[in-house]
């Protein structure tokens, strides 16, 4: 049987916590005399002991406090590569950087083979004008051309406006008398005009001869008479186709007075003026036919028109320009009334109604003259 000193003993019955540290002063310390302590030769006719394998087991210390890490091994062999991942998104583009310097030019290559002729490109505009260039010397003077042929008469111009009536020329020559017409019937006779004052008694002829009988004398006068006749109805027609031309496409006639207009649209001094010049007046209308005459032409202009009478000499009593007192009127209600805040109403106004109304002469109205 193997004896065991009892610090062997105290310390396998120490905790499992210190049995690191007391074995190695165990180790160091006791183990060094332990042969002292046991017999470490087999005893003389003893029976072999077994190698302590038959003993009972100690109880099982406690779990020691784990000791300080060791020293770092050597890095092992580096592992398989492992599988390739998903592809990341794309970066944010940086910003440029800054300009590289210019590098040296390379040295000029050789020309290479001339290209295809291209097509002619469109013409272009038309450059400014030159400035003109000097006068050049008058040359000989040409011989007379051969006579061009005759041209096509070109198409008729638009008619003009009826001008102004001109001024009465001068009566001419009379001209040589045309043959005698046919004789018309017998015109009524003719008011007797007045006696005539009695002449002085003239100094006796002398004794003429015979003459022949008066009855030719008579016939001659009668065809002159029918001559004379005939001439006279041919002015009348003659006068009667003017007077139509004149009135057409403005104009207006009533017995001997005749109404006209150029469209003109004037002051009333200025209207006057326009008419005199014409060798006539404004349009002063006498009766209800030519006021009548005046509504027409003015309701054709679509304009108001001037009448020649006027107020201005004394307020309230209208007159003709000769002074007249008016003869004949035609107002609308309430009119004359010089209401016009800014200044008089002296003149007078035809609306296309016929009615009259007083105005300020300096209005601007159409131009109506009579003749």
């Amino acid at each position: 049987m193997l004896l065991l000193p009892l610090s062997v003993l105290l310390l396998l019955t120490q905790p499992w916590r210190s049995l690191g540290a007391e074995m190695k002063i165990y180790s160091q310390k006791t183990l060094a005399n332990a042969c002292t302590l046991v017999m470490c030769s087999p005893l003389e006719s003893s029976l072999p002991g077994r190698d302590g394998q038959d003993g009972r087991e100690g109880p099982r210390g406690e779990k020691g406090d784990p000791g300080s890490p060791g020293p770092a091994g050597r890095a092992g062999m580096p592992g398989p590569a492992g599988p390739i991942g998903p592809k990341g998104d794309n970066g944010s583009v940086g910003e440029p950087g800054p300009k590289g310097d210019t590098g040296p030019r390379g040295p000029p290559g050789m020309p290479g083979p001339a290209g295809i002729e291209g097509p002619s490109g469109k013409q272009g505009s038309m450059g400014p004008p030159g400035t003109p260039g000097p006068k050049g010397e008058t040359g000989p003077k040409g011989g007379v051309g051969a006579p061009g042929m005759q041209g096509f008469p070109g198409p008729a111009g638009l008619k003009g406006e009826r001008g102004a009536p001109g001024e009465t020329g001068a009566p001419g020559r009379a001209g040589v008398a045309g043959p005698a017409g046919a004789i018309g019937p017998q015109g009524p006779s003719g008011a007797r005009g007045p006696p005539g004052l009695k002449g002085d008694r003239g100094d006796p002829g002398e004794r003429g001869a015979k003459g022949e009988s008066g009855l030719a004398e008579l016939n001659a006068l009668k065809k002159w008479v029918t001559i004379l006749d005939g001439h006279l109805r041919r002015f009348q027609n003659a006068f009667s186709q003017y007077k139509k031309a004149v009135l057409f496409p403005d104009g207006q006639a009533v017995g001997e007075k005749i109404f006209k207009t150029a469209g003109a649209v004037k002051s009333y001094s200025d209207a006057e003026q326009l008419c005199r010049e014409a060798k006539g007046q404004l349009a002063s209308p006498r009766s209800s036919a030519e006021n009548e005459a005046m509504t027409q032409m003015v309701r054709a202009q679509k304009k108001n028109a001037y009448l020649s009478m006027n107020d201005i000499s004394t307020e309230g009593r209208f007159t003709y320009p000769t002074g007249e007192i008016l003869v004949y009127s035609n107002w609308a209600t309430g009119e004359p009334n010089n209401s016009n805040e800014g200044q008089p109403e002296n003149c007078v106004e035809i609306h296309p109604e016929g009615k009259w109304n007083d105005v300020p002469c300096s209005k601007q109205l159409l131009v109506i003259c009579e003749f």
